[in-house]
């Protein structure tokens, strides 16, 4: 279930590409398949290594196009261990919204940006979000969870503040919105009860058949009830007599394929 749109976000083979705060992958095995260099980072360890794990299945499977490659590694989105401008392209899905020092993600996620390259970065949208936070404390009020919830022109000032010059935005997931209500009306962990099992029967069948009685009703709410907002912005180049900064070190533990 991607959230980027990548008609909107194009990659080209050999394009270096952060997945920043990648979760279980799919945004990164997405770009692997186009034939990107992917580096997908999370501090979570456990996530990361499952995320290897599926990459080095994919490679075995012939997933991946030559010359591609991809490399799983744990570290901090506040303190990324790589040189700046060292990616052509970025993905920040779901992750903001986690984070108390947003704009010093951002600030780092334009440092390994190069000039030039592009960055999607995807929040809950403020209305489903609302709700879910109305119906549900347990919803947001977990380690880790959510700690904010933006509006659209507040992202997109956080972009435009970090020096990135916005280009698009659209709303995604839209038969999303409905099952996070249920969820937080009859209890965030009660997975048992019959209408959210009912609902994840219909999302995983969309999920897996994609029919296009789902996909056609998703287009048609996603501006309406889309549970995620997502943005697409560009860096601008690099002024003629800018004085390049330093690159600090490249650290970390990483887990990867080629």
């Amino acid at each position: 279930m991607l959230t980027v749109d990548f008609s909107r976000f194009p990659l080209a083979p050999g394009d270096r590409v952060l997945d920043l705060g990648c979760g279980a992958g799919r945004h990164a095995f997405e770009c692997y398949r186009r034939g990107a260099r992917v580096v997908a980072l999370d501090q979570d360890g456990a996530e990361v290594r499952q995320v290897a794990g599926w990459l080095a299945a994919m490679r075995d499977a012939g997933e991946a196009p030559a010359g591609a490659s991809a490399v799983a590694v744990e570290g901090d989105a506040l303190a990324l261990p790589f040189p700046d401008d060292s990616f052509d392209a970025l993905i920040v899905s779901e992750v903001m919204e986690h984070i108390p020092d947003d704009k010093g993600l951002l600030a780092e996620a334009v440092r390994v940006l190069r000039p030039g390259g592009r960055i999607a970065v995807t929040v809950p949208r403020y209305g489903p979000e609302r709700v879910c936070w109305a119906l549900s404390d347990a919803y947001h009020q977990v380690e880790g969870g959510h700690i904010r919830i933006y509006r659209a022109d507040e992202l997109l000032g956080r972009l435009r503040e970090a020096g990135l010059r916005p280009y698009g935005t659209h709303h995604a997931h839209a038969l999303h919105a409905p099952y996070w209500w249920l969820k937080c009306a009859l209890g965030v962990d009660n997975d048992r009860a019959l209408p959210v099992r009912a609902y994840h029967k219909l999302l995983v069948w969309d999920l897996m058949k994609r029919p296009l009685a789902t996909r056609a009703a998703e287009a048609a709410l996603n501006p309406v009830l889309g549970k995620s907002f997502v943005a697409y912005a560009t860096k601008p180049p690099t002024k003629p007599h800018a004085k390049p900064q330093a690159a600090p070190a490249v650290e970390g533990r990483a887990r990867g394929t080629s």
